[in-house]
């Protein structure tokens, strides 16, 4: 029998929920500031983390769904990677995450713990090192929290409730 993989992922949707929530309510100022000088506004941080789900699920693991999202690119034109110019409204990053996550929980709900050691690798893009199906749907979780605690680091400074992932 088969086991798929959403129960060590069970608190996922609810992350993604709080992030999509938390974005939702961003003012245009809020998702113009940057944590540091250096680093990227908020608005990129997320349509970059968004857009990296399509990456990494759909052009690296071969999963279905970018056509779906706005990302239909991702490899090329992410926000954040390599798109500072077009800002991505509160609306439009709300939009993103619901459609992105989509993605994730068609992941979820379709790959089992027997998948996860399957090797993964697209030589034809200069990549010659392989990721396990597993490796790739942790990158992805991981580096939802990752950018998710980034953009408390401009919720917090600015007054706004932060995103509380493990209340």
């Amino acid at each position: 029998m088969s086991v798929f993989i959403r129960p060590a992922y069970s608190k996922w949707p609810w992350y993604n929920a709080q992030l999509r929530d938390a974005v939702g309510a961003m003012s245009e100022e809020q998702l113009a500031m940057t944590p540091m000088p250096e680093r990227w506004p908020a608005w990129a941080t997320v349509g970059h983390t968004a857009c990296q789900r399509v990456f990494w699920l759909c052009d690296f693991a071969g999963e279905p769904g970018a056509e779906t999202t706005r990302f239909t690119n991702a490899g090329f034109d992410c926000p954040g990677d390599d798109d500072l110019e077009h800002v991505l409204s509160a609306a439009e990053l709300v939009e993103a995450l619901d459609s992105t996550f989509r993605i994730v929980e068609a992941c979820l709900d379709r790959w089992t713990f027997e998948m996860l050691d399957e090797e993964i690798s697209h030589p034809e893009w200069g990549e010659t090192r392989a990721y396990t199906r597993g490796s790739l749907i942790q990158r992805v979780y991981t580096h939802d929290v990752w950018h998710t605690a980034e953009l408390n680091e401009v919720l917090g400074p600015a007054g706004a409730p932060l995103i509380e992932l493990w209340d």
